[in-house]
């Protein structure tokens, strides 16, 4: 008997398919609502995953590299001092890193040898030694008091540079307004691991020749990989002569947006400029630390003496970012879309359920529609007789019907449906 049991129970599990039950309501408010929900969801999916997300592709980022390199000649004339300016002097660092400063503006302090001097006015007033604690540093002075208040300028004599550092007043128009005019060179390739795919900006029809001509246009030239300083702080959305006098920073984003399902020839690069450290329209008063600047020092013997000339330097910093996507046809992410779907599809069944269950005025007819109730078994003796318990229930659900109590008690009645459940062995 059991041998029997086990082969039925096996055959049912292998060779049986069980599908829910449907209930097909015919209901105007709840089948709007139904095929609104299902629409904004095959929208979604259309629109939104397959169309804008493009959720059929897979996705790359790239390995990027760049170098670059400035050209251009400054001059200028400070206190009667000719001088010329070239890429060796303004450009910081100068070895074509991808983050550099230009030069625009500077404070130039000539001849400094290690000694003792006055400080600034300012710095650390004074009206007597006693005034100025010796071997003390303050964070804003130049060097190390050495207990000394120097009578002519009022101030602690300090152990430093001398002469100290005057940076109280910047020159105005900055002096090297000639940068405006300096051209920067950006070469930039990127490599998309996952597609195996190379590109520089250089691309088809950037050759020698197009390169000694061309200068960078946001419409009549997009390609070209040259650019002028002046025009780069303009698209930024900068004035190039306020930002030149006390510095500023300008991020240059070269954007690699690639779509790898039509040629790779068409896989081009997007240049943006955007104004960093600030907005365009601030001013002294709305900023607390305005412009960019930092000191450089060159260091030279005269007469076995050590000496210095130190700058302090006022400039753009140009930071290059690139950012990319690639993306190209993939089987996977494209089924995992359609499974999410499909699934989502699901959420129309589940509003509509609890509209009808919970929300219309016949609720309880439709939750005798969609629910089939049945009774606890109760034991009686047939089991020791050896009587299958489904012909006990054929026998019961029979005996009703003769008496007219089946269509009362079967849930199922109200739709003026009748069920005879016939069981087999």
């Amino acid at each position: 008997m059991k041998k029997s049991q086990i082969s039925s129970a096996l055959s049912d599990f292998f060779f049986e398919y069980e599908t829910p039950r449907q209930v097909l309501v015919r209901n105007r408010r709840v089948g709007v609502v139904c095929r609104l929900i299902q629409l904004g969801v095959l929208v979604y999916i259309i629109g939104w995953v397959f169309i804008y997300e493009k959720g059929y592709q897979s996705t790359d980022i790239a390995v990027s590299s760049v170098f670059t390199k400035m050209k251009g000649v400054g001059y200028t004339n400070v206190n009667g001092v000719e001088r010329v300016w070239d890429v060796s002097d303004y450009v910081f660092p100068p070895q074509g890193d991808s983050s550099f400063v230009v030069m625009t503006n500077y404070i130039i302090t000539e001849g400094q040898q290690m000694g003792t001097c006055p400080e600034l006015k300012d710095k650390h007033n004074c009206k007597s030694d006693a005034d100025c604690e010796g071997g003390r540093f303050k964070r804003t002075g130049h060097g190390e008091m050495t207990g000394v208040c120097v009578n002519t300028t009022n101030t602690c004599e300090v152990l430093a540079w001398c002469p100290v550092e005057d940076d109280r007043i910047i020159p105005s128009p900055p002096l090297l307004m000639s940068a405006e005019n300096y051209t920067l060179f950006i070469k930039n390739s990127v490599t998309f691991p996952i597609f195996g795919v190379t590109r520089s900006n250089l691309v088809e029809g950037i050759d020698a020749d197009y390169i000694n001509k061309c200068l960078y246009h946001p419409e009549d030239a997009p390609l070209c990989p040259i650019f002028r300083l002046g025009d780069i702080v303009k698209l930024s959305g900068f004035n190039f002569e306020t930002i030149a006098q006390e510095g500023g920073t300008i991020g240059i984003v070269i954007d690699w947006t690639c779509n790898f399902d039509v040629a790779v020839k068409h896989c081009k690069p997007k240049y943006n400029f955007h104004g960093l450290y600030g907005n365009p329209s601030d001013t002294g008063q709305t900023r607390p630390s305005l412009g960019y600047n930092f000191r450089y020092a060159k260091h030279y013997l005269e007469n076995s003496v050590q000496k210095r000339t130190l700058l302090k330097v006022f400039g753009i910093r140009f930071d290059i970012i690139v950012q990319s996507l690639a993306r190209k046809f993939d089987i996977i992410p494209t089924l995992t879309a359609i499974g999410s779907g499909v699934g989502i599809f699901g959420v129309a069944t589940v509003v509509c359920d609890l509209v009808l269950l919970y929300l219309l005025p016949k609720r309880e007819f439709y939750k005798n529609m969609k629910f089939k109730y049945t009774d606890t078994p109760i034991q009686h003796d047939s089991e020791s007789l050896g009587l299958d318990t489904s012909i006990k229930y054929t026998f019961e659900a029979n005996a009703r019907q003769v008496h007219g109590t089946d269509q009362s008690n079967d849930p199922d009645s109200e739709a003026g449906s009748m069920e005879t459940e016939v069981s087999k062995k």
